[in-house]
């Protein structure tokens, strides 16, 4: 992957770019699926802590659990959920635009005083379309998702993902990327796109 493409990866609609990746462990927490799905997601949520070298824990000291991920079958459903007004700012204002959008996912982070990443709060509203995908595309979808802050343009004509035989797996050059997002000499934070040289770099060195 070249430092364009790399680049591109964290370059948002507007032009501006943002780089950041957790700046402590990931502590996750799966509502709303059966116990044989729950063992898909969080096997997707170790993977990918492996693959970046990012520490897994079960409780975060400030907000017990971080990464959370919510599955549901209608936007509204977020509104009964106690205290969920004060982890996502203009709730309903959002939900309404969800729904008009007739949005089936949307993704929520956080970050702490520095800009690294400290929450992400992942939605899923399973309509038709959500519901056809085997499950453990969609949780490795989802969790590579949260890994890093990506473009919001940065999978729109191409997936993360790709088939490995029967398999759904990560794509190599995006596996590439995020291993070398979490290398300790580069920073949690960057807004410069002069950091997709360094970040592309690391790429090469850590392959």
């Amino acid at each position: 992957m070249d430092v364009a493409q790399v680049e591109s990866l964290f370059t948002r609609a507007d032009g501006s770019f943002l780089f950041a990746r957790w700046g402590r462990p990931i502590c996750p927490v799966v509502f709303g699926v059966d116990d044989a799905t729950l063992g898909v997601v969080r096997d997707a949520i170790s993977s990918m802590c492996d693959l970046a070298g990012h520490e897994m824990g079960e409780m975060d000291a400030e907000l017990g659990s971080n990464l959370m991920m919510f599955f549901f079958s209608d936007w509204a459903e977020l509104l009964d959920v106690p205290g969920m007004d004060r982890l996502v700012p203009d709730l309903a204002p959002l939900v309404a635009r969800l729904q008009k959008a007739d949005a089936n996912q949307y993704r929520f982070f956080r970050f702490d005083e520095q800009g690294a990443i400290k929450a992400c709060f992942v939605f899923l509203r399973m309509d038709q379309h959500l519901s056809e995908v085997p499950a453990q595309t969609l949780a490795l979808s989802q969790v590579v998702q949260s890994m890093v802050l990506w473009s919001d343009t940065a999978f729109q004509d191409r997936s993360a993902l790709m088939m490995a035989g029967d398999t759904t797996a990560l794509r190599p050059d995006i596996s590439g990327v995020i291993r070398a997002a979490y290398d300790p000499v580069l920073p949690a934070v960057a807004q410069d796109a002069s950091f997709a040289l360094r970040l592309a770099a690391r790429i090469g060195a850590v392959q």
